[in-house]
């Protein structure tokens, strides 16, 4: 099994070799898959690939859905994105294991761009109303882990673009793979594909326009419909690698040592390549501190950027965040936690994301 999985990953990296496309930049739509509503992932920049637990693996590596600590986890988020352009993303999911080593999650998001002036050919300065695009999916995902080793997931996502009298819909799937090696799980290795799936394109009476026309002397209207056409959906495969150094160690009822696994260091690597933009490589580190503080950073380079227009992608590249956990019971099985991450833009000031997260 695990040479099969090595196998695989060599592969993936061999057509990620050739997958980034600067040349496609800006060809695809549904643009919000891209978007991190969830605040620890969103730390490290979305390249926790190899070792993401729980709810927020929805947005990265499906097969981590099934590694949380808690039998189930509820997330409610908010993320300002690029600060100063008004424009919000509002998250919700759930997660929670099954029997048999299974595990499954939902999560919906919605972009929220506020209210946008309503321009005209004849009324460009404005008609004095607005309107507000209404952009959310809704994702489902399954994973089952193998005796610890190795777990898998799948991921369906429904996409829904709204605006006045126009709409798009889609489907998207994910699927990856995680393996965990080492006495004390130290080294995790991941790969996931994401956002794979059917080309989307709008239509809606906004396409229409009443033109006039003459016919037989007679003055007339009739209705032209144009056709919208189709965009692909902005799929990306990262791979990624993690070690954790355990910083303490403590005796067990015999007098042997263990490793104290609630402190240690995580570093990380990840690679993603993007279908329709430049290729990512980044670098990162996480501090955990008796599973109650949490503090990580992450940057991630665009590769080839400057060759010919310079940087392409609003994000500058460092990213960073924290964690507090706090037990709501005296056996420490209920547990709340507060995450918190920032990452470095230009234009704008930044994306900051918070989340609520409560375990049970």
């Amino acid at each position: 099994m695990i040479t099969r999985i090595l196998t695989v990953i060599f592969c993936f990296t061999l057509c990620a070799g050739y997958a980034g496309n600067p040349d496609r930049q800006g060809e695809s739509g549904a643009g919000e898959l891209l978007l991190n509503p969830w605040a620890r992932s969103a730390g490290f920049h979305s390249m926790n690939t190899s070792f993401i637990s729980g709810l927020e693996a929805m947005r990265v590596n499906p097969a981590g859905i099934g590694r949380m600590t808690s039998d189930s986890e509820l997330i409610v988020a908010n993320t300002r994105l690029f600060e100063g352009s008004t424009v919000q993303l509002n998250s919700l999911g759930l997660a929670r294991k099954g029997k048999k080593n299974g595990a499954w999650a939902v999560s919906l998001s919605s972009v929220n761009f506020g209210d946008i002036e309503i321009t005209t050919e004849d009324l460009p300065a404005g008609t004095g109303g607005t309107f507000a695009p209404s952009f959310f999916n809704l994702g489902v995902g399954y994973s089952h882990t193998y005796d610890n080793r190795i777990s898998v997931g799948i991921l369906f996502r429904g996409i829904s673009e709204n605006l006045t009298a126009l709409s798009a819909f889609g489907m998207a799937i994910d699927a990856g793979v995680q393996y965990v090696s080492g006495d004390n799980d130290e080294f995790k290795l991941g790969i996931s594909l994401r956002n794979v799936g059917t080309p989307m394109a709008f239509g809606g009476d906004a396409l229409g326009k009443r033109l006039p026309y003459e016919f037989e002397g007679n003055q007339i209207e009739i209705r032209v419909d144009n056709t919208a056409k189709s965009f692909e959906l902005p799929s990306l495969l990262n791979i990624g690698m993690s070690y954790d150094f355990f910083l303490n160690k403590v005796s067990n009822a015999e007098g042997a040592e263990m490793v104290d696994k609630s402190t240690f260091i995580t570093v990380l690597a990840n690679f993603t390549s993007n279908a329709f933009s430049r290729d990512l490589i980044g670098v990162g580190a996480e501090f955990n501190f008796k599973n109650f503080l949490m503090l990580r950073a992450a940057y991630r380079y665009e590769l080839r950027a400057g060759e010919d227009t310079g940087r392409e992608n609003v994000y500058t590249g460092f990213a960073g965040g924290a964690s507090f956990i706090f037990k709501l019971n005296k056996t420490g099985k209920t547990k709340m936690g507060l995450d918190y991450a920032y990452r470095t833009t230009n234009p704008f000031r930044g994306t900051h994301n918070m989340g609520l997260r409560v375990m049970f």
